[in-house]
């Protein structure tokens, strides 16, 4: 490389950083330092999108990335199990809300965390007698469409990614690698299958019999949920459906797992319209702290591509464990 292209190179990362430094400035600027240094006094902030004319509230919530254990971290962004769960609580709390739109897009992720918030979900419904719809985005798919499965109505655009509806369980099997590197593994267990799904040994017919009794169960949860979320499908017509695949938004609804094609706009407009008052829309989102103002000077430095890889990365290193995840 040239002079010239390293002098390019090098203006192009100060104007990056320059401008990392600028948007972290700003932020700050327009921060109350007071809340942030003291923790803030609800995780959960609430932004009026839309004025209504009358006295309530429908909120918004989003359900974005791949559910899983855990909070967002240091930087902010990106999924925070908990904060989900007091998102919901909040909703369901607040008597000023009349129903509750929920934004999904995710893959799916975890079977444990996905029963959480399909349990909130219907804690809203049954306990606080709250409407409750659904938005899908681009993919609401495997454990998204478990979450979703409660809700009065839902809206998938006509290209939205859902169904894959089922269980899946993976490992990888590095054992002929091994021996071909010279790795011997040495493991000393209690029991037949205290190592199943080893890296290091071949599956036996034992083991996969042990792991698909597990992955049946949890699959048979999963066609519980749509079967109580679904009353236009029959469990005949549910089990023709939990194959595993994926279907678009417009298939979905001819299939009957959705109910109409639309976007956030129309999910929101339906409730109104169902719920016969014109209220205000508010979007629940973090409040804002030091991870928040962290967030916003990283959002500068990492490109979508790489949190999505460092994501996947992450989601991949989860240990063997039952998900309700569409993987790609």
């Amino acid at each position: 490389m040239n002079g010239k292209r390293w002098a390019a190179l090098a203006a192009a990362a100060a104007v990056v950083l320059v401008s990392g430094i600028i948007n972290l400035a700003t932020t700050a600027l327009q921060t109350d330092f007071t809340e942030v240094f003291e923790g803030g006094t609800d995780p959960v902030n609430e932004r009026v999108v839309e004025e209504g004319t009358d006295a309530g509230k429908i909120a918004v919530i989003p359900i974005e990335g791949t559910i899983m254990a855990g909070g967002a971290g240091l930087l902010g962004g990106g999924y925070d199990h908990q904060l989900l769960l007091r998102q919901l609580e909040q909703a369901a709390e607040d008597p000023e809300v009349s129903g509750v739109v929920l934004r999904v897009n995710t893959p799916g992720g975890g079977v444990v965390e996905s029963d959480e918030i399909h349990n909130s979900i219907q804690n809203l419904q049954e306990e606080y007698s709250k409407d409750v719809y659904v938005s899908m985005g681009n993919q609401a798919a495997s454990g998204g469409y478990y979450v979703s499965a409660p809700a009065d109505r839902i809206f998938a655009n006509g290209q939205t990614i859902t169904g894959s509806l089922g269980v899946i369980m993976q490992s990888i099997n590095v054992a002929e690698l091994a021996d071909d590197l010279g790795i011997s593994d040495n493991t000393i267990q209690s029991g037949e299958f205290k190592d199943i799904m080893s890296p290091t040994r071949e599956m036996t017919d034992e083991d996969e019999e042990v792991l698909q009794s597990i992955v049946d169960d949890a699959y048979e949860q999963f066609v519980d949920v749509i079967d109580e979320g679904r009353e236009n499908l029959s469990r005949e017509e549910i089990l023709e459906l939990a194959d595993g695949r994926i279907y678009t938004g417009s298939q979905a609804v001819d299939n009957g797992l959705v109910d109409d094609t639309g976007n956030l706009d129309d999910a929101v407009d339906a409730m109104k319209e169902d719920l016969g008052q014109d209220y205000s829309v508010v979007e629940y989102e973090a409040g804002f702290g030091i991870g928040s103002l962290m967030g916003a000077a990283a959002e500068t430095f990492a490109s979508q591509s790489q949190k999505d890889q460092l994501l996947d990365w992450v989601t991949s290193n989860q240990g063997r464990e039952l998900m309700y995840l569409y993987t790609d």
